[in-house]
């Protein structure tokens, strides 16, 4: 039988590839499960940036991921310098 987490992410992943499409699925996800389907996103292709372009270095996808589960209430440490 399938675990709610991996039931809430196949949903997060099913929306049309169009700007904004991702982000409104994701919402309702936990901060661990944002960079999981923000990142399987940038894989299939299908995740953009703020400004509509589509994401094309992981390191851009991996950023967002993270700043959408700060949002949420994650306590994710800030890059070191």
């Amino acid at each position: 039988m399938p675990k709610k987490h991996d039931l809430s992410i196949k949903k997060a992943m099913k929306h049309p590839d169009k700007l904004g499409a991702g982000a409104k699925k994701r919402k309702h996800l936990g901060p661990k499960s944002k960079v999981e389907v923000v990142m399987k996103e940038f894989k299939r292709g299908t995740l953009h940036s703020g400004h509509g372009g589509k994401v094309i270095n992981p390191k851009q996808a991996i950023a967002i991921g993270l700043s959408e589960a700060r949002k949420k209430g994650a306590r994710i440490p800030k890059k070191k310098k």
